[in-house]
């Protein structure tokens, strides 16, 4: 390789590496000027065939697809700015700089003086800081090539910290077995206090007295049924009312419990009811009977159930610290998982992937598991630190929310299946024991028993709809709910 160095005074001998290393080789005088060893890279001599890259004498000639993938290959090694002209720009070289070539000239002195050209060198000895996102990708460029689409460098997605809205609940219970919130596909939210239910519709923000049970009686838990306006109110005396909430009338009442109905579940015309007497009715609303079949296993009240998206199975969680699948036939559970450690409350299919079951549980275990009710397989636990009152899954996309008790109060919105933490959002002051999702999965509502309902904007919108939620932050404010 051609090291040139010429000296002011003249040409200097060369000295062969061999003097280089002996001892006796005598250090040159101070009055000589000493050359730095840094390599200086040659233009001259880079071989751009290794690259595929045409130089500037490449024909022009060529097709519009291999000129497309030079200049692209071009740009994302040399710059943007290198791609110009028909056959682009060539790094400038040490020989063109002197001769002031493309990016040099020379002023009436005959000096010469050199235009900064684009910051296109293939080796670079000075790291480039303040890098952005788009540099990252080879391709990320602010000035698009003709003919190529870029995708950019998606950004986190940030989640509000803060509840859009805040309703007060007045006796609200702080009662961990029970569920006394569910929001309706028409958009209406469902919420028990003491011995009354109350409606509030989202869009308008009216609230509507549904019933109330008396003072010998109060509400345990409610559940909207998937389609149409009818809702279920179990009780704490062992009945199961059925509404009909558009005309604000009781159709029937179902018996069959001893004690108070705190779970509730739909699938279709079938709906399940979870008893403290530790039993789980399945009734048809159809069939004049108060249930069609009784399902046995648990040890202890029942204070978690749902369905599968395919309505083939049903997810029960106990305070016998058991999570139990069953199919639509059986009376016995299908499937038992007793790894929990405390009370299962909280329960949560995936509508993402046939067979996902997540599960929460209580102030002793505090974990959330997941498994896969086809194989028979536990896949992952995560322990929260906090006692595990609620699950649910996004619509939209692959994440859920948990909400919690002991000790923290908080809501955590989790990343599947890698269960990194999205966000973690605070307000509550008592265990938040409630959840609900609303219809366009965009929104959750938590309560707990600090009388308050709060909502939240948690999960984005589903694809190719960036309308605002109905129920947005045209909402804000502080109301009471009766």
């Amino acid at each position: 390789m051609e090291t040139p160095s010429t000296s002011t005074s003249g040409t200097e001998p060369k000295t062969p590496a061999s003097k280089l290393l002996s001892s006796s080789y005598r250090r040159p005088s101070s009055s000589r000027t000493i050359y730095s060893d840094r390599f200086i890279p040659s233009r001259s001599s880079s071989n751009f065939a290794l690259f595929n890259l045409p130089n500037s004498s490449a024909n022009s000639s060529s097709d519009d697809s291999h000129s497309a993938y030079t200049n692209l290959l071009k740009s994302a090694l040399f710059g943007p700015d290198c791609v110009g002209g028909v056959n682009g720009f060539q790094p400038l070289t040490p020989e063109k700089s002197v001769s002031g070539g493309r990016f040099g000239s020379r002023n009436s002195d005959g000096n010469v003086l050199q235009i900064s050209p684009p910051n296109c060198n293939i080796f670079k000895y000075k790291t480039e800081t303040r890098k952005s996102l788009h540099s990252l990708s080879p391709f990320g460029f602010d000035d698009q090539l003709p003919g190529v689409s870029h995708s950019p460098v998606k950004a986190p997605r940030k989640v509000p910290r803060s509840p859009y809205k805040v309703l007060d609940a007045p006796a609200l219970q702080d009662d961990f077995y029970l569920n006394l919130v569910d929001w309706s596909s028409h958009n209406v939210l469902a919420v028990g206090l003491g011995n009354c239910v109350y409606l509030w519709h989202a869009s308008s923000s009216k609230v509507v007295k549904l019933c109330d049970l008396g003072i010998d009686d109060s509400v345990c838990s409610v559940g909207w049924a998937h389609r149409g306006t009818h809702l279920a109110v179990g009780t704490s005396n062992g009945k199961l009312q059925l509404w009909d909430a558009s005309r604000c009338k009781r159709i029937r009442t179902m018996e069959g419990h001893r004690l108070r109905v705190g779970a509730l579940a739909w699938s279709s015309s079938v709906l399940s009811s979870g008893s403290r007497d530790k039993s789980i009715l399945q009734r048809d609303i159809r069939a004049q009977e108060d249930y069609v079949s009784k399902l046995s296993g648990h040890k202890s009240e029942v204070c978690g159930l749902k369905w599968s998206y395919d309505n083939r199975e049903l997810a029960s969680g106990g305070n016998d610290n058991r999570l139990f699948v069953w199919n639509q036939h059986s009376t016995q559970p299908v499937l038992k998982y007793c790894e929990h450690t405390a009370a299962v409350k909280a329960i949560a299919w995936s509508p993402h992937l046939h067979g996902l079951l997540a599960s929460g549980g209580g102030t002793a275990d505090r974990c959330i598991r997941f498994w896969n009710t086809t194989t028979n397989s536990h896949l992952s636990c995560m322990d929260t630190g906090s006692q595990v009152c609620n699950l649910v899954w996004s619509k939209n996309v692959n994440e859920l929310v948990s909400t919690h008790g002991y000790s923290q109060n908080q809501i955590i919105v989790w990343r599947y299946p890698t269960m990194s933490k999205l966000a973690t959002l605070t307000g509550h002051t008592y265990r938040v024991l409630y959840l609900a999702i609303s219809p366009d999965g965009q929104t959750i509502v938590t309560g707990a028993g600090d009388e308050t309902l709060r909502f939240w904007n948690v999960f984005p919108s589903p694809k190719s709809q960036n309308t605002e939620s109905e129920i947005g932050a045209s909402s804000l404010g502080r109301t009471q709910i009766r």
